[in-house]
């Protein structure tokens, strides 16, 4: 068994012009939502990134379709992912999907996945 470096990658749709806060409450809520389920299922993963630092990285991408496309994509690879939706108290609609979270896993499949995705 080789050795891995996991880490969490953190989607985000840029083209809702969330505010900063915004983006920093949604991004928590994917960040806990995924590591939770991560915990469950593979508590040695969940052990492991803690010690690790927990590395995140936050990449965007442009419309609802990119997000739904990505999303779809980590969990073909079966990695775990946590979409989030808004609860619509402040800037946006009820349900509005924000973004999603994926892992702690790998960081080599993450980046195989979503790599190409720019930084936030």
């Amino acid at each position: 068994m080789g050795f891995f470096v996991y880490k969490q990658t953190i989607v985000v749709r840029a083209d809702l012009k969330m505010g900063r806060g915004k983006i920093a409450a949604q991004s928590s809520h994917a960040s806990l939502s995924a590591y939770n389920k991560v915990r469950k299922n593979n508590p040695e993963i969940a052990r492991s990134w803690e010690n690790e630092g927990q590395k995140k990285v936050v990449l965007k991408v442009n419309s609802e379709t990119e997000l739904y496309e990505y999303f779809q994509k980590g969990k073909d690879a079966a990695i775990p992912c946590e979409l989030i939706r808004d609860a619509g108290h402040t800037q946006l609609e009820p349900g509005t999907v924000t973004c999603f979270a994926a892992g702690p896993w790998d960081e080599k499949e993450l980046d195989a996945i979503f790599g190409k995705l720019k930084l936030l």
